[in-house]
């Protein structure tokens, strides 16, 4: 562990949108000096960042011992991390940060923590107990399908302006939801619209084969098939998941191999009527081809909650209210909240609170990534 210096030290909050850090730290002062930025700059690694803003960000940074991010929203790729003499130790959330480049990290001998999201691991508070029922992307995910579906946020933006019923809702019983990736999410989300909607389920990823999806139906509680003989996860080629899709909803993992696997012509199989779902991460789908499909209304909508640049720059194309007009698709949008939780948030802040009295007092850190 390198030296810990002497104090106050200089911690930075970074990606605070909602301004809910700063309490949560409150018990640390005066051992540790806390300055939070409830903005994010454009990342450091991304084309179209100008070098000025990077060097913005360095000098940002480039103070603080400490720093606390969330998520992915600031990533620390090897050129910025070397940048940062000063840093001593970078607490992110979540088991996994595919923003941080670890092997870096470790190479500049950066200890990196996640958090789990369960609360401190020293009280037997029953905050950080496992909670019953799907956790919040999946809840999120629903919460899209049925608002694009049911064309909730048009409607009761007709009715506050003094107008009535303007359109049709989507129904969704007995009709195909196809998932781009069945791990976790996919199965959570999959599984609901199974039992509550009574959807056919089709998979598929590059990967996928139908003993896994068997077993996943198994581990989810449900019967590999129905009394038909139909699986009720079934895996199909890529073109029939796309051509056969009511929802399509992507779960996949963002890498190098991952990012682009929607692309424009997997859009152009998708039927009129179908809708898009995407809380997975936005380089997963081309987002130009997106963007271009839905201007023209090639299908019903999309919902999305996830982008190529996070926070959304204010002259990005997504930011329109003519969704739905002139012949362009619905969209529904929200702003990367699929995780943005309450209870889980303040978990987080408190298990790095707790990893922060930890390196503090030279005792052994918990959730190390790096």
């Amino acid at each position: 562990m390198p030296p810990i210096p002497r104090g106050p030290i200089r911690v930075a909050i970074l990606d605070d949108y909602q301004g809910i850090a700063a309490r949560h730290f409150e018990p640390l002062k005066p051992t540790f000096e806390f300055t939070v930025f409830r903005d994010t700059l454009l990342p450091y690694n991304h084309p179209a960042t100008p070098e000025s803003v990077k060097d913005e960000l360095v000098q940002r940074l480039k103070p603080f011992t400490v720093i606390s991010s969330m998520r992915e929203r600031t990533p620390f790729p090897e050129p910025l991390l070397q940048k940062l003499p000063n840093l001593k130790l970078l607490l992110t959330t979540g088991t996994r940060n595919n923003g941080i480049d670890m092997v870096a990290a470790k190479k500049l001998g950066i200890p990196v923590t996640g958090a789990p999201g369960r609360g401190r691991a020293d009280t037997s508070s029953t905050t950080g107990k496992k909670r019953k029922g799907p956790e919040s992307t999946t809840q999120h995910c629903v919460a899209l399908i049925l608002g694009i579906a049911r064309n909730l946020v048009q409607d009761d933006i007709v009715v506050k302006s003094g107008g009535w019923q303007t359109g049709l809702a989507t129904g969704l019983s007995g009709k195909t939801f196809s998932t781009v990736g069945l791990g976790r999410l996919g199965v959570a989300v999959g599984k609901i619209m199974h039992l509550a909607f009574g959807m056919r389920i089709l998979a598929w990823s590059s990967s996928l084969t139908q003993e896994t999806a068997d077993q996943r139906a198994e581990d989810a509680g449900l019967p590999v098939e129905d009394e038909n003989g139909e699986k009720t996860f079934k895996v199909v080629p890529k073109e029939e998941l796309f051509k056969s899709a009511d929802i399509l909803s992507v779960h996949y993992v963002l890498s190098e191999r991952s990012r682009g696997i929607v692309g424009a012509e997997d859009l152009k199989l998708l039927k009129p009527s179908a809708l898009l779902i995407n809380t997975s991460r936005g380089p997963v789908v081309d987002e130009q081809a997106l963007l271009n499909v839905l201007k023209q209304g090639v299908i019903r909508g999309a919902a999305i909650d996830v982008f190529e640049l996070e926070p959304l720059p204010l002259d990005s194309e997504w930011r329109t209210t003519k969704w739905g007009e002139e012949g362009r698709s619905r969209v529904l949008l929200s702003p990367h909240m699929a995780y943005v939780e309450e209870e889980t948030m303040s978990n987080w802040y408190e298990e790095q609170v707790e990893i922060l009295e930890r390196w503090r007092d030279g005792r052994e850190m918990l959730n190390v990534l790096a």
